[in-house]
């Protein structure tokens, strides 16, 4: 396990060490790990734990981030960590993001070797998932450095949770997004996630306001927790005002899991529901996820409402744009990142073992 140097940290007065990555500020003596577990202090500095390592390595369809407006149904090289800055009591990767167990860092790579691993087995992204990205800054940084030169797509799949300066210098090395916005009462997050509200829907309006960085929200429904039309409603709006119309939002169905086993499944009412309110309150782009729904994954023009993609899961059944992401009734442009024409992937998921890789590049 590599272990290097980080810059987001200050010393205080009582000789703990604050990290200043995350609005959790976690204040550290000697030996100590933060809340995220991969960030420690050591000799009176933050560093990172896990650089170079990883839980494991697969390649999914674009769409699973999920993102469904960014080069469809192209395959991207997945990857995380261990650890998490956030402690959502319905985590559903909670064997990695809780994990604190070493052993759960199976693999290994350099930044080199993951973009060249991406060229040779046709990706088109590479996405930072499975725990969020922001905790391992500086390994996802350099990783996406080395992607970039190679023509590789860098992909985020974060929940927001992080402080202006590294937010900045995080999100200059990304092509795209997916914000899991978790609920949209500050309650909700400090409850249930451990977190704010605040610091999400201000890495949404930076995302809006400063970047070109393609992104779309994910809404886990949760039932009697977030499910409520009246907060979809507040949230929505928020959206609106603030993102505009065409920030694609999913609705996704909630399972049963680690803290939260008491809880039922997300009924299709729930969703359908929600995604009434968004497209009643102006939002163009909105889709429901974790279920069998071909009408709620699909993409329709929004000025001539016209099918432009139709989606079977993960499976692109119907294509009706044309280069660079025109709807070939009207013309209106789909807002998003298109290529001339869209990827055959489909949805298969493939494990990569890095160890293997390496004796072929």
């Amino acid at each position: 396990m590599s272990v290097v140097s980080t810059k987001y940290w200050h010393k205080l007065d009582d000789n703990r060490i604050q990290c200043d990555l995350c609005p959790r500020a976690c204040r550290l003596h000697n030996g100590q790990r933060g809340l995220c577990f991969v960030r420690a202090c050591q000799d009176d500095q933050i560093v990172l734990t896990t650089y170079g390592r990883s839980s494991g390595f697969c390649i999914d369809p674009i769409e699973k981030k999920p993102l469904n407006h960014f080069i469809p149904g192209t395959p991207a090289l997945s990857f995380g960590t261990a650890g998490c800055n956030l402690a959502c009591k319905f985590c559903q990767n909670w064997d990695i993001s809780k994990s604190r167990k070493i052993d759960t860092l199976a693999d290994a790579a350099s930044p080199v070797e993951l973009a060249e691993t991406a060229v040779k087995l046709g990706c088109r992204s590479i996405a930072y998932t499975y725990n969020d990205p922001v905790i391992f800054h500086e390994y996802a940084i350099d990783v996406a450095a080395a992607c970039r030169e190679r023509g590789i797509k860098s992909v985020a799949v974060t929940a927001g949770y992080v402080c202006e300066e590294p937010r900045r210098e995080f999100f200059q090395y990304m092509d795209a997004a997916n914000v899991d916005l978790k609920a949209f009462t500050e309650k909700f997050y400090k409850y249930v996630t451990g977190g704010q509200l605040q610091p999400v829907l201000e890495t949404l309006l930076y995302l809006k306001q400063e970047t070109q960085v393609w992104f779309e929200i994910t809404n886990l429904l949760i039932p009697d927790e977030n499910d409520g039309s009246r907060e979809i409603e507040a949230m929505t709006q928020w959206i609106f005002d603030n993102l505009g119309t065409d920030v694609p939002l999913h609705f996704t169905a909630f399972h049963p899991d680690w803290k939260m086993r008491d809880k039922n499944n997300t009924p299709f009412s729930t969703l359908s529901r929600a995604r009434q309110i968004a497209l009643e309150n102006g939002l163009k782009f909105v889709y429901t996820g974790n279920v069998h729904d071909s009408r709620g994954g699909s993409t329709y023009c929004r000025s001539c409402g016209k099918l432009l993609i139709c989606r079977d899961w993960y499976v692109l059944k119907e294509w009706h744009l044309t280069a660079g992401g025109h709807c070939r009734r009207c013309g209106t442009k789909c807002p998003g990142v298109f290529e001339d024409s869209p990827g055959a992937w489909g949805p298969r998921r493939q494990k990569v073992v890095l160890k293997e890789q390496r004796d072929l590049l």
